[in-house]
């Protein structure tokens, strides 16, 4: 067992290498390999004489009564070889087993007694936080009553589930668990231990009936294969499981314990980089992440987060260094104004009232060199809701028709073609004003608000479904920097707190519109763009390489655990 213990390191980095651990010790516990044999105990086989003589001793003086004998395990249905000096048994040659007291509110007569039920059973443990009542005749305490030292068993609910009776007071227990009551001072514990190697092992299953809820019927557990050892041997792998078990639980402990510790320090240091009042300081944060940069992206929930970083640091002009010969963000602005009065003379959109200026308390971020401070609603030329749900229904979708798109179809900033939701050319021409034209892009407002898809040359002249924005730019705006801006944490933190309903929230014109955002310049736009795309590839590797690591890992502990 040596060997077992100085692999525990391997364990340790494989991501399920404890959870495997104790299965191990479990399966290596039944089958006499987790402590050594000592050839001066008594066998198993003298332990069994013990049990009849004791059995017989029982129904001579009325205690038990007198069962059908079970049927002898045979050579070919032995699972595996076990030491010379255990035997194999079935479950009710050992011990005196029998379910509970049937509550029956209107038969039910006699003493109201504590009670307990698999919702008090668990693995191991008792939850005594509901134990209840019910009438108790004096003549049913001897079959309902569990006694410390006494194994418990749900029946129904997790069927084998159990654990040992540990407490000095007596206990009343319901039909649906059984009480396991061993003979010849046989190991309660030992045999909890066995229930819980078939759990982990999944083995279980076999023993248990139904669908959904299970049970486990006496007559099953009865029948149930049982390796048993020595008594002296039962308490030595008992003390040993104990031990072992206790190591592994130190191991999830550090495990858990160094998780944390990484996301809370990669937690403390984004926030310092996002956050930075200056230059020097944002430095600082960042050169930490540069040197820590393999132990604090070894886990997938600090990648999240980086992912997350990258946007919001993009969106406040942090992620690229701004250029003094960029034109200015207020040009763009100038440019979009000039278009949206052409498409006013031209018709095509209707004349808005002026946004208010933004006040010091909307926007704490600071403006880069360039960058303007701006409403939505003075970035974009024109923001068209889709078609209402009177206009068009299910009843009106045919296969393989004009595409509709809905919010489902947008799916990582592109359009999901659904040859299922579509409409006819005539209905398609009623519905002509919703058409879409490659450079829009469409925009969820209803459930995750702000999910946003590109229109392509392929979904040119597709049609918005209910439930969308469409959102309409001057050609020179990177629609990819718009898609960045709507996943960044601000504006989904924006968009959430100030959307509308409650079962499912909205998203409407003016909120949308007056939502204060950073414009950065024109070529600053291509770059961060650029550099996003760079950094969510190097997120991407991060995620594989993890993942390459622990399916390594994993075949290193399965490599290691299989020779063992």
């Amino acid at each position: 067992m040596e060997l077992l213990e100085k692999y525990f390191e391997t364990a340790f980095a494989a991501p399920d290498g404890v959870k495997r651990l104790r299965e191990l010790i479990l399966s290596l516990a039944m089958r006499g390999k987790l402590v050594p044999q000592d050839p001066s105990e008594q066998p198993a086989r003298e332990l069994l004489k013990e049990i009849e003589a004791e059995k017989k001793r029982l129904i001579k003086e009325g205690k038990i009564k007198k069962s059908k004998p079970l049927p002898e395990i045979t050579p070919d249905e032995i699972p595996y070889n076990l030491p010379e000096s255990w035997e194999w048994v079935r479950f009710g040659n050992i011990a005196q087993h029998n379910a509970g007291k049937t509550k029956d509110g209107g038969r039910n007569i006699g003493t109201p007694r504590d009670y307990i039920t698999t919702s008090n059973l668990y693995w191991g443990y008792f939850d005594f936080n509901n134990v209840r009542q019910m009438p108790f005749k004096d003549e049913e305490l001897e079959k309902c009553t569990a006694t410390k030292g006494d194994l418990l068993i749900c029946e129904g609910g997790e069927a084998g589930r159990a654990a040992v009776w540990y407490l000095d007071k007596d206990i009343c227990f319901q039909n649906h668990i059984h009480r396991a009551r061993f003979y010849c001072n046989i190991s309660p514990y030992y045999a909890y231990r066995f229930f819980e190697k078939l759990n982990t092992n999944g083995e279980i299953e076999k023993y248990r009936q139904g669908v959904g809820i299970s049970s486990m019927s006496g007559k099953t557990l009865a029948s149930i294969f049982f390796p048993l050892p020595p008594l002296e041997e039962q308490h030595r792998i008992v003390e040993k499981i104990a031990r072992l078990m206790e190591q592994c639980d130190s191991l999830e402990k550090l495990k858990t314990e160094r998780e944390e510790k990484r996301i809370l320090i990669h937690t403390a240091a984004i926030s310092k980089v996002i956050n930075a009042p200056e230059q020097n300081s944002f430095n600082d944060a960042w050169i930490f992440i540069r040197d820590n940069f393999g132990e604090l992206y070894a886990v997938k929930e600090n990648i999240n987060e980086l992912k997350k970083a990258i946007l919001q640091l993009a969106v406040m002009g942090k992620l690229v260094p701004q250029e003094p010969n960029d034109p200015p963000a207020s040009e763009l602005l100038k440019e979009i104004e000039a278009q949206k009065e052409r498409l006013i003379k031209e018709g095509k959109i209707k004349k808005q009232q002026p946004l208010l200026e933004i006040t010091s308390d909307e926007f704490l971020y600071q403006i880069p060199r360039g960058w303007e401070l701006t409403r939505f609603g003075n970035i974009v030329v024109d923001i068209a809701t889709g078609p209402f749900g009177l206009m068009i229904h299910k009843s009106d979708y045919i296969q393989n028709g004009i595409p509709l798109i809905n919010p489902s179809h947008m799916i990582n900033g592109s359009i999901i073609h659904d040859p299922n939701v579509s409409v006819s050319h005539q209905k398609a021409l009623e519905l002509s004003v919703y058409q879409l034209f490659e450079g829009d892009i469409v925009m969820a407002r209803r459930g995750e608000m702000g999910r946003c898809a590109i229109v392509d040359s392929k979904s040119h002249h597709w049609l918005c479904g209910t439930g969308s924005f469409i959102l309409k730019f001057v050609k020179t705006i990177n629609r990819q920097y718009i898609l960045n801006l709507f996943q960044s944490e601000y504006i989904k933190t924006y968009l959430g707190g100030n959307s509308v309903g409650t079962t499912m929230t909205n998203l409407n014109h003016g909120i949308l519109k007056k939502m204060p955002i950073l414009l950065p310049p024109v070529p600053e736009q291509h770059r961060i763009v650029a550099k996003v795309d760079q950094l969510m590839a190097l997120c991407d590797q991060l995620e594989t390489k993890i993942d390459h690591t622990t399916n390594t890992q994993t075949k290193l502990l399965k490599s290691v655990l299989t020779n063992i």
